[in-house]
C-alpha cells in the first residue's frame, strides 16, 4: 500500500479485491523492449542518464503532480492589474514543476548536446518516459527540440538564440532573452481558412530596417508562453520563415495578442491560443520566399515526438492494465489468469512494443542522416511520416482497450486511463492528420525514386525470418510500384509500409514469442481490429512475462 495507509475497514463493509496502490515505477529497469531497443539503435552510451531519468519521471509523486497539472489547467492572462497588456498566460506550480524537471534532464535539447551516434535514439527514450506520466509538458519539449535545426540556417539568429535554447535551466520569467538563463521556442502555422494547406496562409511580413513586421492571425498556438515562436508569413518574395520573440530588441513587449485559449479534448496541462500579429516585429529565418523548406525539418522533428509520445501512452497504458488485472480477481480466478485477459494483454504488449521499436528505429535514421548518410535521411524522411500515421492512429484505441481492462474504474477520473485516453488523439491530429501524412508519403515516394529503394532494403534485412512477413513484404512490393489509385489507396499503402516495418523490427530483435504473434495477428488472412484476437499458438505466457519487465 501506498504511505497514505488508507483505511480498508469501513462501517458497513471490508475493502477486498482491490489493487494498491501502483507507486513509484521504475520506467527505464521494467522496460524490456526500450532498455533493449535503445543499446540496438546506438544510445546505449546514455544508459545511465536514461536510468537515472526512468527512476525519478516515475515517482508517484510526479504522476500526482501530472495529475494536478492537468486538473488546474493554464489560465488567460490578457492584462495586468493596473489594465496594461502582457499577453501572459499564468500555470499551475505543478506544472512548473515539471517543466523544470524536464528541462533540467535535457528532454528539449539531449540530442543537440551530445553530438554522437545514438543522441536522437536516447533523446527519444527520455522524452518517452516522461510522456508517460505527463503529455502537456512535452509539447514545448518538442518544438524547441525541432526548432534548432531551422535555427542553425541563419548564423545571426542561431548565435543569438541557441546558448539559451540548449541550457538546462528551466527559467519562467517573462522577459527578454538577454536576460534570461534558459528559453524554449514554440511554433504557430496555421491559420482559420486554410489549417494544413499553410499557402493558403494570409499573414503578411514587410521589411523594417534589419527585421520584420508580421500582422494576420495565428488559429493554433501552443504553448504561448514560449520566449519566441517560428511562423510562416508572405513577404513580396513568397512565404517565408519568421521567429517572432516575445520581447522586442529594445527590450518592449512584441505585438504578440492573445485572443483566447483553446478548451481543448486532452492535453490540458498546456495551453494552446489563438494569436493575433500587428505589427509584430520578427526576424528572417532561412532564405526569404523559402519559408516551408526552412519549415521542414522542424515538422520531421514535431513528426518524431508525436510517433515515441503515442509509443509512451500504449506503453503506460499497458502497465496500468497489467498491474490491475494483475491483483484484481473475478469468478474465482486473478483477472490475469483469465485466457481471455491473457489474449487482450498480450495483444496490448505486443503493439506497444512494435511502437517502441519503430519510434527507436526512426531515431537512429534521423541520427545516421544528420551524419550525412543520403539513405539514412531518405528513410528518416519517409520513415517519420509512416510512424507519426500508424503509430498515433493505433494509440486510442490501444488507450480504450486498456481502459476497458479495468472495467468501471478505469472510466472514473481517479484513474490516469481517462487522461491517456484524451491525451491519445492529439498526435495523430497534431502536425498533420492522417490525409495529409498519408499524402506526405506519397509525396517522398514520388520526390526521390530511391525512396521505395531504400524502405524496401530496410525491411527485406529480416527475410525469412517469418512466413507471413514475406509474403506481405512482395505484396508491398507490388503496391508500391502500382501507379493505379496511389492517392484513393493512400492510408492502406501507408499501413502496409507500417505494419511490414514493424513486424520486420520485432522478426529480427524481439523474441520470437513478439515477433511471431505481431505477424500472425497483423498480416495473417484472418486479421481483426481489436485486440485480444491473438490465435491460437502464440507464446502468449511469455508475451505477457516479458511487458511485466
Amino acid at each position: 500500500m501506498s504511505p497514505r495507509d488508507p483505511i480498508a475497514s469501513l462501517p458497513t463493509h471490508e475493502v477486498i479485491n482491490m489493487p494498491p496502490h501502483l507507486g513509484d515505477q521504475d520506467l527505464w529497469a521494467s522496460d524490456i523492449a526500450l532498455r533493449e531497443g535503445v543499446v540496438r539503435e546506438g544510445g546505449g552510451w546514455a544508459d545511465k542518464h536514461l536510468a537515472q531519468f526512468g527512476q525519478q519521471a516515475g515517482r508517484e509523486e510526479v504522476f500526482d503532480l501530472a495529475e494536478q497539472a492537468n486538473h488546474f489547467g493554464p489560465e488567460l492572462k490578457p492584462f495586468d492589474r493596473y489594465g496594461m497588456r502582457v499577453n501572459q498566460v499564468s500555470f499551475h506550480p505543478a506544472y512548473h514543476a515539471l517543466h523544470d524537471l524536464a528541462v533540467s534532464n535535457g528532454l528539449p535539447n539531449f540530442a543537440w548536446c551530445n553530438a554522437k551516434p545514438g543522441a536522437h535514439v536516447a533523446h527519444a527514450a527520455l522524452n518517452y518516459m516522461f510522456n508517460q506520466a505527463e503529455g502537456g509538458v512535452v509539447c514545448p519539449m518538442a518544438m524547441t527540440y525541432a526548432a534548432i535545426p531551422a535555427l542553425k540556417s541563419t548564423p545571426a539568429v542561431a548565435d543569438e538564440w541557441l546558448p539559451k535554447l540548449l541550457s538546462e535551466q528551466y527559467d519562467r520569467r517573462d522577459i527578454p532573452l538577454a536576460e534570461k538563463t534558459g528559453a524554449q521556442v514554440g511554433m504557430f502555422m496555421t491559420e482559420k481558412q486554410g489549417g494544413s494547406d499553410v499557402r493558403t496562409n494570409s499573414t503578411t511580413a514587410m521589411r523594417d530596417g534589419d527585421g520584420w513586421r508580421l500582422t494576420g492571425h495565428k488559429y493554433f498556438c501552443s504553448a504561448p508562453m514560449s520566449d519566441g515562436f517560428l511562423t510562416l508569413a508572405y513577404s513580396d518574395a513568397g512565404l517565408s520563415c519568421f521567429l517572432v520573440p516575445r520581447f522586442t530588441p529594445g527590450g518592449q513587449r512584441n505585438g504578440l495578442f492573445l485572443q483566447r485559449l483553446k478548451d481543448k479534448l486532452g492535453n490540458k496541462s498546456n495551453a494552446s491560443c489563438e494569436m493575433e500579429l500587428l505589427n509584430t516585429w520578427g526576424m528572417l529565418v532561412g532564405p526569404e520566399g523559402r519559408g516551408v523548406r526552412t519549415i521542414i525539418d522542424m515538422v520531421q522533428g514535431t513528426r518524431f515526438y508525436c510517433a515515441f509520445g503515442s509509443a509512451a501512452l500504449m506503453r503506460q497504458g499497458l502497465v496500468q492494465a497489467l498491474h490491475h488485472t494483475t491483483h484484481r480477481s473475478a469468478f474465482q480466478k486473478k483477472l490475469i489468469d483469465q485466457p481471455l485477459m491473457r489474449n487482450v494483454l498480450a495483444d496490448l504488449a505486443i503493439e506497444a512494443e512494435a511502437a517502441t521499436a519503430l519510434s527507436l528505429r526512426l531515431g537512429r535514421a534521423i541520427d545516421e542522416g544528420r551524419a550525412g548518410d543520403g539513405q539514412a535521411a531518405a528513410l528518416a524522411r519517409i520513415g517519420t511520416a509512416i510512424g507519426k500515421y500508424w503509430i498515433c492512429k493505433r494509440a486510442p484505441n490501444h488507450c480504450f482497450e486498456a481502459m476497458e481492462c479495468h472495467g468501471g474504474p478505469g472510466y472514473v477520473e481517479e484513474s490516469i486511463m481517462p487522461r491517456l485516453f484524451r491525451e491519445s488523439p492529439v498526435n495523430s491530429i497534431w502536425e498533420g492528420s492522417g490525409n495529409v501524412i498519408c499524402l506526405d508519403v506519397l509525396r517522398a515516394l514520388g520526390k526521390d525514386p530511391q525512396t521505395h529503394v531504400v524502405f524496401l532494403a530496410e525491411v527485406a534485412k529480416a527475410r525469412g525470418g517469418n512466413a507471413l512477413l514475406d509474403k506481405a513484404l512482395e505484396s508491398l512490393k507490388t503496391a508500391l510500384v502500382d501507379p493505379r489509385d496511389m492517392e484513393l489507396r493512400a492510408r492502406r499503402l501507408t499501413e502496409q509500409m507500417a505494419l511490414v516495418w514493424q513486424a520486420a523490427l520485432l522478426v529480427q530483435h524481439a523474441p520470437p514469442a513478439i515477433g511471431d504473434a505481431f505477424c500472425a495477428a497483423r498480416l495473417g488472412e484472418v486479421r481483426s481490429g481489436a485486440y485480444g484476437t491473438l490465435p491460437t499458438g502464440c507464446n502468449i505466457d511469455g508475451i505477457i512475462e516479458r511487458a511485466r519487465g
